[in-house]
């Protein structure tokens, strides 16, 4: 729907060669995710819909139609989302209003994986939605509550769905053509107005309120659980590298020593060591931390050679602890969102290993965008110099006889 040329087009097209190809090959059946809609539908919509049909004749094929999904990637979840994080005041126009029938990412998937075990070749339409039926303005201030973000929200009567794409294009990651095209949609209700589903399918979907919570939680697990070592990032730009809200910033040395001593100054940072660079704005940033009411690096650390899991280190949490492999330490100090530091140590091919350091950042609302860009520019310096501190550290290490 981003693409210059006319994107009903292109579907049809794709959806002729898929369906035949599918047919030759022998496909007892396509699985097919649509999107929800009766009655005059957008362009958007009736593509989705369009496509559907040329599938149905060309090979069996179920079709799910769905209103909005809630969950990480998904174009309608990410708008609110942005709005919401970016926005402390929205214009909110009439279509804000508008109700649908959002979808869990986890519901979603249980419906498209059952599928593949029901034991029918017919072509099929099934509706699915959450168990609520609510506004996009609802949505938004659903999610606004459990981000624990105040917005104020204007209505007007105004803002056309042209002028509604190009305000997202200004001020969230959906292009202004990909958001005419969903705000276009988002004009007309999404409403399962056909259960079959909950009779043919053992999945029961949850509420609104649930999914945006899970949607949340599964985002934060995966993300401090990721070894970002192993992950194909994309090119960072001003900011380090953008993951949905958040941020990362990432860098790595090599270094002749083997994991256990390349780890050895990792598994000592802070406290009395400190944090091998920059001691003057470690103590600088502490004393700021205490003056706004945080622990700043008063609490040090319980062992001055030995970590574990809860301990606090000056002001982190050690959240995960992997001898001689991984450290990761979650911020107690006062910051307008979640931030975490991560170590990891990997053995190098030929000998040697690969230190991998990685900052991430959860920014809330834009306070958080702010303080992230004020301070990003610092990170290449102190973070660097952490990084080449606990090399030269590492060098100095010895394995005990």
């Amino acid at each position: 729907m981003s693409s210059s040329g006319p994107f009903a087009r292109a579907d049809r097209d794709a959806a002729s060669t898929f369906g035949r190809a599918a047919r030759e090959a022998g496909v007892r059946r396509v699985v097919y995710l649509g999107g929800l809609g009766q009655g005059k539908l957008s362009k958007h919509l009736a593509s989705r819909q369009e496509v559907g049909r040329i599938l149905r004749e060309a090979t069996p094929t179920t079709e799910f139609r769905a209103s909005a999904v809630i969950g990480s990637g998904s174009a309608s979840f990410e708008i609110v989302r942005a709005l919401v994080d970016r926005l402390p005041v929205m214009i909110t126009p009439r279509w804000v209003a508008n109700r649908a029938q959002p979808i869990a990412i986890e519901d979603q998937l249980g419906y498209l994986v059952a599928e593949l075990d029901r034991p029918s070749d017919a072509s099929e339409i099934f509706e699915i939605g959450g168990a609520d039926v609510v506004s996009y303005g609802e949505l938004m201030r659903e999610y606004g509550r459990q981000r624990g973000l105040r917005r104020l929200y204007v209505p007007v009567p105004v803002l056309t769905p042209r002028l509604s794409s190009l305000w997202l294009g200004l001020v969230t990651p959906v292009y202004a053509r990909l958001g005419r095209a969903l705000i276009d949609s988002i004009e007309h209700d999404t409403i399962v107005t056909h259960t079959r589903a909950l009779e043919a399918f053992e999945v029961r979907p949850r509420g609104y309120r649930e999914a945006i919570a899970r949607a949340l939680a599964n985002e934060e697990q995966e993300a401090i659980e990721t070894r970002w070592a192993d992950e194909e990032l994309p090119q960072p730009s001003f900011g380090g590298v953008k993951l949905g809200t958040r941020h990362l910033d990432s860098r790595s040395r090599r270094v002749p020593q083997p994991p256990e001593l390349a780890f050895a100054p990792i598994r000592r940072i802070g406290g009395r060591v400190g944090w091998y660079y920059g001691r003057r704005l470690w103590q600088l940033r502490g004393l700021l931390d205490v003056l706004v009411g945080g622990p700043g690096l008063r609490r040090g650390r319980r062992d001055p050679d030995q970590l574990r899991v809860g301990d606090a280190v000056d002001f982190w949490r050690v959240e995960a602890y992997e001898p001689n492999r991984l450290l990761r330490l979650s911020a107690e100090m006062r910051v307008p969102g979640r931030a975490w530091l991560q170590f990891e140590v990997e053995p190098t091919e030929g000998g040697g290993s690969t230190i991998n350091q990685t900052a991430l950042f959860d920014p809330l609302g834009l306070w958080g965008l702010a303080y992230w860009y004020a301070v990003w520019p610092l990170h290449g310096f102190v973070f660097d110099g952490m990084l080449d501190g606990i090399a030269r550290a590492a060098a100095r290490e010895t394995i005990a006889p």
